[in-house]
């Protein structure tokens, strides 16, 4: 039996119940956000592999992470300009296609320029979802559930490292790095049709009138708070993945590990950071900022035990758990951190936030190339340590 079309979703506070179609409605928006992050990490966890069938070095195909995080730092913050009275359902569907649409250009991709062109695509799909996803979320449930749901849907970010890049690494040892890519595409394709199916008709939140009606990208920039927290962001944002970009080198020429290992420490850093998601978005729901110091702490810890110890098998895998466990929860508290300076501007907050969130993965990813090019991955780790560090001061040490 086909059931009747959904309510649309307006903007107010909605009964004191949440549904499980509100809940099925969140799981959908998680596993967007997940397969959305696990097409953009992939290249991580088939780094090696990638570049010897693109014939490019592995800093090259790194790269392609900065492409992506690149425009998806343009996208996000546009998409809440950009998109007006549209329904937001149809718009995270339409995205999940141009998602698929990159994923299936990558499997194709015979050298760098093809895997440009895929990467500038996949990069306008996530930006738009992503950018969405934690101001959709809130919405789709009772105001009592609204963190929880915001941690459910990006927990999609922490579970693509706990299911996505290490599945995706087991399909491209078994299958080649195309095959993982092929998956992806065919996964984004099955999700624009769920979200379809699960989520209401999503319009526009109502904007305030009056001073509250000034919260535009630009003036929010301009809020003292709003700023330093998008520059704590940067630091450590840019500092991970200037090392986690390189993670499979560091692990092979380092601990010596072989690719089936590497799996499943990649597992391991994945299982670790989901817990780092719920775990975090529940004590940034009390204290969002001092929640965001200790990720960077542990985040800049644990990388320094890599490059400290990182021929060490054990102390390897106890640094990977630490770093899955910080880096897990970095996003959702972020996200909370930001929303909560500018409540009245979700989307726009949301679209800031991501815009630097992904402008940030690009030049990690830049930076990380650029050392391992130069000086290789001990000289990364180090540098990425330093600037968790610089993050970590600037949360101890500014005030509201």
């Amino acid at each position: 039996m086909v059931s009747a079309a959904p309510p649309v979703l307006d903007a107010g506070p909605g009964p004191a119940r949440t549904s499980a179609r509100q809940w099925t409605a969140i799981a959908v928006l998680s596993l967007a956000t997940f397969v959305v992050v696990t097409s953009e990490m992939l290249p991580v966890g088939v780094l090696t592999p990638m570049a010897e069938g693109l014939g490019i070095s592995t800093g090259t195909t790194g790269f392609s992470l900065t492409i992506t995080g690149l425009v998806t730092a343009v996208t996000a913050p546009a998409v809440p300009r950009l998109l007006g009275t549209a329904d937001r359902r149809l718009v995270l569907a339409v995205a999940m296609v141009v998602l698929a649409a990159g994923n299936a250009l990558t499997a194709v991709s015979g050298g760098f320029p093809l895997l440009l062109v895929s990467r500038v695509i996949l990069g306008l799909g996530m930006g738009a979802v992503w950018g969405l996803a934690a101001a959709v979320a809130p919405r789709l449930v009772t105001a009592r559930h609204a963190a929880l749901a915001v941690s459910f849907a990006v927990s999609g970010v922490a579970a693509a490292s706990v299911a996505g890049v290490p599945l995706g690494t087991l399909i491209g040892n078994a299958f080649g790095w195309r095959a993982a890519f092929a998956a992806l595409a065919v996964a984004a394709v099955v999700l624009a049709a769920a979200l379809l199916a699960a989520l209401p008709p999503v319009p526009p939140v109502p904007q305030p009138a009056g001073p509250a009606a000034t919260g535009t990208p630009e003036r929010l920039l301009r809020v003292p708070m709003v700023a330093t927290g998008l520059v704590l962001i940067t630091l450590l944002v840019t500092a991970h993945f200037a090392a986690y970009t390189y993670v499979r080198p560091v692990l092979e020429e380092r601990t010596g590990l072989a690719p089936g290992p590497i799996a499943a420490l990649l597992l391991v850093y994945g299982v670790f950071g989901l817990a780092g998601n719920f775990a975090a978005g529940a004590l940034a729901a009390r204290r969002a900022r001092a929640t965001v110091a200790s990720l960077a702490a542990g985040i800049g810890a644990a990388i320094a035990l890599l490059a400290a110890f990182g021929g060490t098998t054990w102390i390897t895998v106890a640094g990977i758990a630490l770093w899955g466990l910080a880096y897990g929860g970095l996003s959702v508290a972020g996200q909370i951190w930001m929303t909560r300076l500018a409540p009245h501007r979700a989307e726009h907050i949301t679209g800031l936030y991501v815009g630097v969130f992904t402008a940030a993965i690009a030049l990690g990813a830049l930076a990380g190339g650029t050392l391992v090019e130069a000086s290789g991955v001990t000289t990364v780790l180090w540098t990425a340590a330093a600037g968790a560090l610089a993050a970590l001061t600037i949360a101890a040490t500014r005030r509201r």
